[in-house]
């Protein structure tokens, strides 16, 4: 299993979360229905933020083809919270699961393979939220915010520099965060009264 089966190991794997995280509530859910410009982008900051301070620390902890990876993903999540322009929260589920990760590839998988495929799914709704707010500006710094967010390129960096065994404990890693991103979603909408299991 190479970086790229790896990749589509958890894709598969994640098909109904991934789904159901690029649904329309998932604003919903991230903004507790506070559904305004600046509630959006505070969200948006919070994941960027979350994820750069988790990335930044594992970066000085490994070395290599690894480090570089971290380093890379961590500066790239951090300009694009410098360029939202928004305080964040407190970390949302997924960015304070990495905080709890130790093994190499576990923070490979969950770090650089699940956050990418999460904020892909994250960023279709803020660009779609903007589109019906006819706000066209605001839609193309999404656009621009979700391709820079769905770069797996540091993911295969980090994967080809794994052995079989890593690539799998990173798998099964990645599998569990976007599981982890889902429970928070579903949780958070259960609370609200809404059911989060249909796909829109």
């Amino acid at each position: 299993m190479d970086a790229a089966d790896t990749i589509a190991a958890v894709e598969d794997g994640t098909t109904t979360e991934r789904s159901r995280l690029g649904s329309d509530k998932t604003l919903v859910a991230a903004t507790d229905a506070t559904l305004e410009t600046d509630a959006v982008w505070r969200a948006a900051a919070t994941r960027e933020a979350g994820v750069a301070g988790a990335l930044d620390g594992w970066a000085g902890e490994t070395d290599g083809a690894v480090a570089e990876a971290f380093e890379r993903a961590a500066a790239a999540a951090g300009d694009r919270a410098d360029r939202i322009d928004a305080t964040p929260d407190d970390a949302d589920a997924l960015s304070a699961y990495l905080r709890t990760l130790d093994g190499t590839a576990d923070r490979v998988g969950a770090g650089l393979v699940a956050v990418p495929l999460a904020l892909d799914r994250f960023y279709l709704q803020v660009v779609s939220f903007f589109v019906n707010e006819a706000d066209e500006s605001r839609a193309d710094v999404a656009r621009e915010l979700r391709t820079g967010a769905s770069d797996l390129d540091p993911a295969r960096a980090a994967l080809s520099a794994l052995d079989d065994s890593g690539r799998e404990r990173a798998r099964d890693a990645a599998i569990e965060a976007l599981g982890v991103a889902y429970d928070e979603y579903a949780e958070t909408l259960e609370a609200m009264g809404f059911d989060p299991k249909p796909i829109c």
